[in-house]
């Protein structure tokens, strides 16, 4: 699906880096009038929503200061989920962090505005491996809302997760069978819903005699079992006499495995990974305080889209959400109001343009290429009322930065 974006591009005034018009936008501005703005353009057309937004966990950052009353951090969110959710395409889904202080709070508003029904799971992450001895608990957990537009929809259309190392170790083939590996699964289930059809003694091979232990039944119906048993499908272990158990073949599983909802730090990094992956592409500053991993978001996008969609994040923060985009073949939409849009978020693509080689560049086999186009808010809504007239102000993208000083603000402001 071609985003809305690379047409409306062309005509309006921005500063690019790399190809320009490549679908992929960087917005200086508030959020909340950035979203009203863009309704039209961008209507049921993003796959995924990501956003990282302020916790309210009363803590002052270089950049933002987390500490607003819980009423008047919840009628933000509420204004602004509103004008996210409209913009999701029907197999689309929104991904919110947060943390214990409002993540019920942000629960039950979430219900409300998008149904109860649309809510699709909590992932629990993993974000820091140390033991933090100040506090009463140490808080080594993070959650990330999952709500779909049709969940029916994004449950046909996300992505399985590929099969780790773990996973592929537990396939052997000790029966040189030659299907290839396989793993051995429990032939017996609880008898909870059971039919008599499932009750019955199973005779193996070699004339070992077994029944289902009490309270369960055969997973089968004796005459499919039987079938199963002669197609070699079932393994009565090395000396033929041991309990029946299905075998499962890796080959059936090139899908992948149902993503799970705990997220290791092991798997998807940490905040501690996060400020590292950051500060290798600002040495020597103080960037950003709380970046996510691009591992983090890697697994997100992984799951909930596909190359060429469009994602959006309205607290783009450092700019982790568009790097990842980026490097994984996303179009993609991020919005940042404060100065760093510029001086972190934009060099930050830049450096992804240019190939940089950090977070998860080696594990999807980025090199750089690509471009993105930076908007200030004053200059894009100017144009858009005047696209909206009839009368298009069209103008060149002039070089991004050209002698790396800074962005030329009195063109975009």
């Amino acid at each position: 699906m071609t985003s809305p974006l690379v047409s409306l591009a062309a005509s309006v005034r921005r500063a690019s880096y790399g190809q320009a018009g490549m679908g992929n936008w960087i917005v200086q501005g508030d959020n909340a009038v950035v979203l009203e703005a863009m309704q039209q353009v961008l209507g049921q057309s993003v796959r995924c929503i990501y956003i990282d937004p302020p916790y309210n966990n009363r803590e002052e950052y270089e950049h933002y200061t987390d500490d607003r009353g819980h009423e008047e951090w919840l009628h933000g969110m509420e204004e602004r989920l509103a004008l996210m959710w409209p913009l999701l395409r029907m197999d689309g889904s929104i991904w919110i962090s947060i943390d214990d202080g409002e993540a019920h709070y942000l629960k039950v508003l979430c219900d409300r505005l998008f149904g109860r029904d649309r809510f699709v799971t909590t992932v629990v992450w993993n974000h820091r491996k140390s033991r933090e001895n100040r506090r009463v608990f140490s808080h080594n957990h993070e959650y990330i809302l999952v709500y779909a537009a049709d969940p029916v929809q994004f449950a046909r259309s996300r992505n399985d997760m590929p099969l780790t190392a773990e996973i592929l170790g537990r396939y052997k083939n000790p029966d040189n069978d030659s299907r290839g590996p396989w793993q051995s699964i429990s032939a017996n289930v609880q008898a909870g819903h059971a039919v008599a059809s499932q009750f019955y003694e199973i005779v193996s091979p070699s004339g070992a005699h077994h029944c289902p232990p009490p309270g369960r039944c055969w997973v089968f119906g004796e005459s499919k079992m039987s079938r199963e048993i002669e197609a070699g499908n079932v393994w009565f272990g090395k000396d033929g006499r041991g309990v029946p158990r299905l075998k499962k073949f890796l080959r059936d599983c090139s899908r992948g495995v149902t993503p799970d909802t705990l997220w290791s730090a092991d798997d998807v990094g940490t905040t501690h990974e996060a400020k590292r992956e950051v500060l290798a592409l600002f040495p020597g500053t103080h960037p950003f305080d709380t970046p996510k991993p691009e591992r983090l978001i890697s697994r997100i996008l992984d799951v909930a889209t596909d190359s060429g969609d469009l994602v959006l994040d309205a607290y783009l923060g450092s700019g982790t959400t568009a790097a990842v985009a980026h490097k994984t073949g996303r179009q993609y939409f991020g919005i940042e109001e404060g100065e760093h849009a510029a001086s972190i978020c934009a060099r930050r693509l830049e450096k992804v343009v240019d190939g940089e080689q950090g977070g998860v560049s080696s594990l999807v086999g980025w090199t750089g290429g690509g471009g993105f186009d930076f908007f200030g808010w004053n200059a894009l809504s100017e144009d858009l009322a005047a696209l909206d007239e009839g009368a298009p102000r069209r103008r060149e993208a002039r070089p991004f930065w050209p002698q790396g000083i800074g962005m030329p603000a009195t063109e975009l402001c």
